[in-house]
């Protein structure tokens, strides 16, 4: 990636919040790495060298700054629109793709080869695959340092090291101290979170945010037993790996940030939590630029400046979305939260220690592929579709993960029988995070392009030519007109 020095040099000057987490400024004369907004006094422009990730700051032998720590800056792609294989990569990298295996197995998965892999990292990024991984692991264990008075062997495991002397090793290399060293003071070493108290860590994005619009998406997809909005906040119960918890999510006292309360039993499985809330609440977006490139079509302009920050909300988990979107098929949002709610008091597995309206987690693949769904009352071909979606999953792990370019993932989806076009785009667009995934059948869209340009309803090709100049952001042109929808909108 190619950074303007001047162009950053006068960012990092005027502390310009909109570039932080777009580059970092590494510091020959002391070795260390900043974020744009560090608030130390301003290097000399010959004393600078900028770089496109903390990775590659890291991977040039500095360390990061502990005044501004680059752990805390907004997760930025910087990469995004340049390589779809670096931006999957990463996705995966961030679930723990690396924390086990090599990176050979990593690229097999993107369908690359590994010599491929680590060329596209560092041209895109200025970083190995590796770096990338282990730059992830030691900004979460020193941001659980901050933020938390969690052990020091808990962090260890937490962040996604594999052994407390490696996670020594690490701290060691990089700031010359052990962790311990960097607690800062106030924290009492040594304390793990209290039974039923949580643990709390702030996530950051890039302003604006709008939050009230990504409530009110939730809110009204809520499925009873498992989720919960109630004003600002939203929670939810999970299992991953067998461990049950839950989690509640509102935004912080500190600027331009969410608080994430996280209740788990095992948490080895922290960083794979972190990663569903990131996605969930869209946190990596870049909104100026997609705002810039939307707002410039007549259609969508008004509904951009009237929404500054809308996210397009994510999925915690892939299998709960494609079953979610199966119910919602030909009906409404009330009709569809309604009979996922039925679904999950049937079939869902009790909490352990349930939470108020939070009683049940989403019922697991094999409990549903071998069920009898038509109890539900819903039609048998849609009951047929669930048990095939149920099926495909136990048959394929990964098939909701982020592996494969758009096409392939819309291709491997509808191989999966009752799932069409718009079931398979809208997984695409809010479980593999795909910024250019478009559902182009859906009702709510045609029905909001007509009343925004007073025009008769266009049919889904009509529509998909229309939104070729919303490219590559169309996720976010859905969004933008599912908000202009005033009218009931059909179950999604």
């Amino acid at each position: 990636m190619d950074l303007d020095h001047d162009a950053c040099y006068r960012a990092i000057s005027q502390r310009d919040i909109r570039f932080d987490g777009r580059f970092f400024t590494g510091v020959k004369t002391t070795g260390i790495y900043c974020r744009p907004v560090c608030p130390a006094t301003t290097p000399k422009s010959t004393n600078i060298t900028f770089y496109p990730t903390a990775a590659a700051a890291r991977e040039a032998g500095l360390r990061p700054c502990l005044r501004c720590r680059p752990e805390t800056a907004p997760d930025m792609g910087a990469w995004r629109g340049t390589s779809n294989t670096v931006s999957r990569a990463l996705r995966l990298i961030e679930q723990g793709a690396l924390d086990d295996a090599p990176v050979e197995a990593l690229a097999t998965r993107l369908g690359v080869g590994g010599r491929q892999l680590r060329r596209l990292f560092h041209q895109h990024l200025g970083a190995s695959p590796v770096a990338v991984a282990q730059t992830r692991r030691i900004h979460l264990a020193k941001q659980l340092i901050h933020e938390t008075d969690m052990p020091m062997a808990q962090i260890a495991f937490a962040s996604g090291f594999g052994s407390i002397r490696r996670f020594n090793e690490c701290f060691q290399d990089m700031f010359a101290r052990p962790p311990a060293a960097l607690r800062r003071d106030g924290h009492t070493a040594g304390l793990a979170p209290a039974a039923g108290e949580g643990l709390t860590l702030t996530l950051r994005y890039r302003p604006p945010y709008d939050w009230d619009g990504i409530c009110d998406f939730l809110r009204v997809r809520a499925i009873a037993g498992i989720e919960r909005v109630e004003g600002n906040c939203y929670a939810r119960s999970f299992a991953i790996d067998g461990h049950q918890g839950q989690i509640s999510v509102e935004p912080a006292a500190v600027s331009h940030a969410i608080r994430a309360t996280i209740h788990t039993p095992d948490l080895a499985i922290l960083p794979a939590i972190i990663a569903r809330l990131r996605r969930v609440f869209d946190l990596a977006a870049d909104p100026d630029a997609i705002a810039a490139h939307l707002g410039q079509d007549p259609l969508l302009h008004d509904l951009v400046a009237a929404c500054p920050g809308l996210r397009v909300p994510g999925a915690w988990d892939g299998f709960e979305l494609a079953i979610r979107a199966v119910l919602g098929q030909q009906v409404t949002l009330a009709a569809a939260a309604r009979l996922a709610g039925d679904l999950v008091a049937r079939f869902g597995a009790p909490l352990e220690i349930p939470c108020g309206s939070l009683t049940h987690s989403f019922p697991a693949p094999e409990r549903l592929a071998s069920a009898d769904l038509t109890v539900l009352g819903m039609p048998r071909a849609r009951a047929a579709t669930l048990s095939a979606v149920a099926r495909a999953r136990l048959e394929n792990p990964g098939l909701f993960e982020a592996r494969n370019d758009l096409d392939t993932t819309i291709r491997d989806l509808r191989a999966i029988p009752g799932i069409g076009d718009w079931t398979a785009q809208y997984i695409a667009l809010r479980q593999m995070r795909e910024p250019d995934a478009f559902p182009a059948a859906d009702i709510g869209l045609m029905r909001a392009v007509a009343t925004v340009e007073n025009t008769a309803r266009p049919d889904a090709a009509a529509l998909l030519e229309r939104a070729r100049a919303w490219q590559p952001w169309r996720a976010y042109a859905a969004q933008y007109l599912w908000r202009a929808d005033s009218a009931g909108r059909t179950g999604s």
